[in-house]
């Protein structure tokens, strides 16, 4: 091509990615929809959006994937075929056999549906109003993929299969754990753990990503499992493999992927800025305790779980003094009363989930997300001065655990267990 040639088409792709990015598109009658946008424009956003959430679908990835109920019913179902037993009786000749018959199971959800905007002012047209919009679909991308890993994540953490990382002592003496509220920051994942964890999936014959289990952790506890030995480094693979986002390697026959976004059980403050409060006054067997060492509304803590003496209570009710709890407790005064929802004295515990094929499912994000640009000027009366324009999605949701065996939660504490918060 010619160098006159290559100026002309440069040219021209520049004009049309200036219309395609020309707010006056917005202000052309003929480019309305009902939605306040261009069809094109209306795909273009849709694509940035969802673009932008995928990196954020960590959950979601490793997940059988399931279209929205035709029809557009609110619950969406999943198929469990059972097992057949073992044909172990020889045939007779000439003599057909009874045959096995199908186990069909059914799973069902509810669907529900997610979404949030954020409002534009005119004020911003002193900046190129295209870059404002699709800035602000960046972000809203990210938020919509960390809204619905975080719903998916939220339904798998329920698995019944769990391991509780053993206490580790200075010496390599391990003491054994049987509950989240025991486990501190020496209760980490190692080596032998993942084995583990490996070796229960597959007696249960989970399937595998092509020939190896997926383990999603937190940073945290990543730190502490690259440090063994025979961590092999996602860069360190011997064959040329295609990651998963946010793989970083490789341990046992587990391909580990990172993620902030990984579960953290950990409470909030018992009293504003105070981790902790003290009980008041020697109690025995009682379940009203006195309280002091923070400033606490009345009912601020109802509904929470708190650790005293060793036991883990729900609060029933609160005074600004005083604790009603769903069990009795036996303390001493000055004891500490520490939030309830994690590990030892409120430290924070990950949940690390060891998955095979086919573990859990989810809806098909493809079909039930939607970008949702409105121009200065498409919302009539409501907006007298075209002082507005604002840039959202919605997206409808649902996860289900398929096959419970199939999974194995990990719980641990790590290095960071006393920094880390809740999420």
């Amino acid at each position: 091509m010619e160098p006159q040639e290559e100026h002309n088409e440069a040219e021209k792709g520049k004009r049309n990615m200036e219309k395609l990015f020309d707010l006056q598109v917005f202000a052309q009658e003929n480019t309305q929809t009902t939605g306040g946008l261009s069809a094109e424009m209306k795909t273009y956003y849709g694509m940035e959006l969802l673009e932008n959430a995928k990196p954020q679908l960590v959950h979601n990835q490793f997940a059988a994937t399931k279209g929205l109920p035709a029809g557009g019913g609110k619950t969406v179902e999943w198929r469990k075929f059972g097992a057949f037993d073992k044909a172990l009786k020889p045939l007779t000749e000439g003599v057909t056999p009874d045959g096995s018959g199908i186990s069909v199971s059914y799973i069902t959800k509810e669907l529900a549906q997610y979404g949030d905007y954020t409002t534009v002012s005119d004020m911003l047209d002193l900046t190129a109003i295209d870059d404002v919009v699709l800035e602000i679909t960046d972000r809203h991308g990210s938020n919509m993929g960390l809204t619905l890993d975080t719903v998916t994540r939220n339904e798998i953490q329920q698995g019944k299969q769990v391991i509780y990382a053993p206490k580790l002592g200075a010496n390599g003496a391990k003491t054994e754990i049987t509950s989240r509220t025991a486990l501190d920051k020496d209760c980490r994942m190692t080596s032998e753990l993942v084995a583990k964890a490996a070796t229960q999936l597959k007696k249960m014959n989970a399937p595998t990503f092509d020939g190896k289990y997926v383990c999603i952790i937190h940073p945290s506890v990543a730190f502490d499992l690259r440090q063994d030995e025979a961590w092999i480094a996602a860069h360190q693979y011997a064959a040329a493999t295609e990651l998963f986002s946010g793989e970083i390697g490789e341990l046992h026959g587990v391909r580990f992927v990172e993620t902030t976004e990984a579960k953290i059980y950990r409470g909030e403050n018992l009293a504003g800025d105070v981790r902790s409060l003290k009980v008041k006054g020697n109690t025995v067997s009682t379940a009203e305790v006195g309280f002091q060492g923070g400033t606490v509304a009345a009912n601020a803590l109802a509904g929470r779980y708190v650790m005293i003496g060793g036991s883990r209570c729900k609060v029933i009710s609160n005074t600004t003094a005083k604790l009603v709890l769903d069990t009795e407790v036996t303390a001493a005064e000055g004891d500490a009363i520490y939030p309830g929802e994690g590990g030892k004295n409120g430290c924070a515990v990950y949940g690390c989930l060891f998955i095979g094929k086919g573990a859990y499912g989810v809806v098909d994000l493809s079909e039930g997300t939607e970008v949702i640009v409105k121009p200065r000027g498409s919302s009539g009366t409501a907006d007298p001065l075209d002082q507005r324009s604002s840039v959202g999605w919605k997206g409808i949701h649902a996860a289900a655990i398929l096959y419970d065996e199939y999974m194995v939660r990990v719980e641990c504490g790590s290095s960071y267990s006393d920094e880390d918060k809740a999420n």
